[in-house]
């Protein structure tokens, strides 16, 4: 008879230190937010990825970046980690219109501070009707190849960190 006896104290505290860490991967969650906002702000400074935006008008008279008049929005995205999921966005109102693309609808526009608008071509006007707007679509919140591959790797550091 042959008798074989297999110690498994080793595996099993592995297995049950891995079952912790996958109860709870907030750290790794928060290091893969902070790495989606930087790959976000990438696509504003390359003006899109993998495929470029199309320039807006304000760019190209400005000699600008699109969506970048004022920065408001590429320096609003914030992240919320927690033990399963992260959360990334803005609360920028006028988002997903730019990202998804749209049409506003027709709307009034009334001189605000002067007592005149002056539109080119047009001259001086109380208020004019603006018959609304078709906005290409210029997504910046995606996750890019490379960043799938970045947050494999943190995932994998988190997990293997200790063992």
């Amino acid at each position: 008879m042959i008798t074989i006896t297999v110690n498994d104290r080793e595996l099993t505290s592995l297995i049950e230190r891995l079952q912790r860490k996958l109860g709870d991967m907030t750290p790794a969650m928060d290091e893969i937010g902070a790495a989606i906002k930087l790959s976000v702000k990438r696509n504003f400074e390359e003006q899109g990825r993998p495929s470029r935006w199309q320039p807006s008008r304000r760019a190209q008279r400005e000699g600008g970046q699109t969506l970048s008049d004022t920065g408001r929005l590429r320096n609003s995205f914030t992240h919320r980690a927690e033990p399963h999921q992260v959360t990334v966005g803005t609360n920028v109102i006028y988002a997903a219109i730019l990202h998804f693309g749209g049409k506003t609808g027709p709307r009034k526009i009334t001189a605000q501070k002067g007592k005149a608008l002056n539109i080119p071509g047009i001259g001086f006007r109380r208020s004019v009707n603006h018959p609304g707007s078709t906005i290409p679509a210029r997504p910046f919140l995606m996750i890019q190849e490379q960043d799938k591959i970045a947050i494999g790797k943190i995932v994998d550091r988190y997990l293997t960190k200790g063992l």
